[in-house]
This record gives C-alpha cells, structure tokens and sequence, in this order.
C-alpha cells in the first residue's frame, strides 16, 4: 500500500479532484495549508509599506493506493491537472505504508482501502 501526498495551488483543488475521479480514485483527503517552497514568496505593498509574502496558501491531497500501477497513474492525474510551468505548482510525495484499518469494519489492508 502506498501513500501520495501532493501540495498543489489552490486554485488547482477543483483540477485535480476532477482528474482523480476520472481515474476512479475516490477515497482522498484535503488540506488547506500554508508553506514556501524556491520562490520564497512575493512582496506586496501594504499601506505603503512593503511587507515580505513568504507564506503562501497551498492544498494537499492525501492518498492511498493498493498497488504501484495505481501509484503511477494517480501521480500522473495530479501531475496533469496542477502543471502551469511556473515555480509554486507544488511537489508529490509517495511512501510505503505498514498497515491500514478500517475502524468500522476491522477489515486491514488492501481490504481497508478497496
């Protein structure tokens, strides 16, 4: 089992859970976040006052998937929907789970996320 997480634009959100539901994912969790990644912000004036953005609002995606196949292809749906070209389109991490279960069922493994 295999865990995606991506921080991606927020105006990227609606993008992205489109192209997840295309490709038949459909268990996903959401974040509102904040970070700064190589571009480190922007300024902006504020009353006169130029003041340093180095925080910038960001989704991240939670995913669990059975199998590297469906590794692969989720990674590529978010890969798709949150290109722009331009710095800050936000980074995809994928790791190794141990076990899962689910609470109501007992069930564990890929039993718990199918």
């Amino acid at each position: 089992m295999i865990k995606i997480e991506a921080i991606v634009r927020e105006e990227k959100l609606e993008d992205i859970k489109e192209a997840l539901g295309k490709i038949g994912i459909n268990g996903i969790t959401v974040y509102q976040v904040m970070g700064c990644g190589k571009q480190k912000g922007y300024k902006e004036v504020v009353r006169g006052t130029e003041i340093d953005i180095t925080m910038l609002p960001k989704i991240k995606f939670e995913i669990v998937v059975s199998s590297e196949e469906w590794e692969q292809k989720t990674i590529k749906a978010i890969e798709e929907a949150a290109y722009t070209g331009n710095p800050g389109d936000g980074k995809i991490f994928s790791y190794e789970l141990r076990n899962i279960l689910r609470i109501r069922t007992k069930e564990t493994g890929t039993e718990a996320i199918n």
